[in-house]
């Protein structure tokens, strides 16, 4: 049976899917325009799978249809679903201690991005409580070897760093959510994977995007060195744009490149809407926004190691 598995694994293609967050129709347009059938309460194909890299939940107006139907799909093995940022911070939320209270303090910056989950699951509370459970069981990234997926970014220690305190569990233990929340080392990991790297400026650097708007943290390129390139070259992911001004070597953040050579790596999260979504041979965000643009798009893998724009279909 062990063989018989891993030879189908072999043989299987696989289409990534980025962020969907709860935008259900479009889910469904988008599986069948590639070529998934409805069958079992899922969709699935003969000859490929697919892979949704987080953050299905918050945003959107189907968000209980849509995490239902994905839940399915991974069940039935139609489907692999990793944890995004929305997720964890649901079940951070939601998972409680002994005493019955929340691990975490329940902030209003932690809860205001999960009202629309909430206000869905409010009267299936039984029903709210399981899809936490689930959650806890999504990995934290995929490596198939050939490839890899990740929701933030990829980083070689932070995997070790995971794997470590995970302990061989395939689940989050409260042991482990409650160690994420006060180790250093555990958190940076878990943080870096999920939302991908990002610079906290010291208070004493005022820095200004192009709306004159001061910045103290953004989002940068996780995949090549910093050193000696200006606060724009290195913004990945934002919003906005910073200007071209040298990084003081005091803050150059420490970054080890992520080989050309290296397996391809998908991940979700950034939603670049119009932006190019290869910026390696061997690095594809496919999170393209879909709160804002209503699309949806996929990279149909091939066995390919350079990634290519002729397999990203956008629906």
């Amino acid at each position: 049976m062990v063989c018989l598995f891993w030879l189908f694994q072999l043989l299987s293609m696989y289409d990534i899917i980025g962020d969907i967050h709860g935008h259900y129709d479009l889910l469904v347009k988008t599986l069948k325009s590639i070529g998934y059938t409805e069958h079992n309460n899922s969709y699935t194909h003969p000859e490929r799978k697919i892979i949704f890299t987080g953050d299905i939940i918050n945003r959107g107006d189907k968000i209980r249809s849509t995490v239902t139907l994905i839940k399915n799909m991974v069940e039935n093995g139609d489907a692999y679903c990793i944890l995004g940022n929305h997720e964890l911070n649901a079940i951070l939320y939601a998972t409680l201690d002994k005493h019955g209270k929340s691990i975490r303090k329940r902030l209003l910056r932690y809860k205001m991005p999960l009202l629309k989950t909430l206000e869905e699951y409010k009267n299936y509370p039984s029903e709210f409580k399981e899809v936490i459970k689930w959650f806890r069981t999504l990995p934290l990234f995929i490596d198939m070897e050939d490839f890899r997926v990740i929701h933030g970014g990829w980083n070689d220690q932070h995997i070790k760093t995971i794997n470590k305190y995970l302990n061989g569990e395939n689940r989050l233990r409260k042991s482990f959510l409650k160690t994420y929340l006060i180790n250093k080392e555990l958190n940076t990991a878990v943080n870096e994977l999920i939302k991908g790297k990002e610079i906290h400026l010291p208070k004493d650097l005022l820095l200004k995007d192009n709306k004159g708007i001061l910045r103290r943290h953004f989002r940068i390129k996780w995949w090549e060195n910093a050193d000696d390139k200006t606060f724009k070259d290195i913004a990945f992911g934002n919003r906005f744009e910073l200007p071209e001004y040298t990084i003081p070597k005091e803050i150059v953040p420490d970054i080890t490149p992520y080989p050309t050579d290296a397996p391809p790596v998908f991940l979700g999260h950034y939603c670049l809407n119009k932006k190019a979504l290869i910026f390696q041979n061997n690095i594809c965000c496919i999170d393209t926004c879909v709160v804002r643009t209503q699309k949806l798009t996929v990279y149909r893998w091939q066995g390919e190691k350079k990634l290519t724009s002729k397999n990203l279909v956008r629906i």
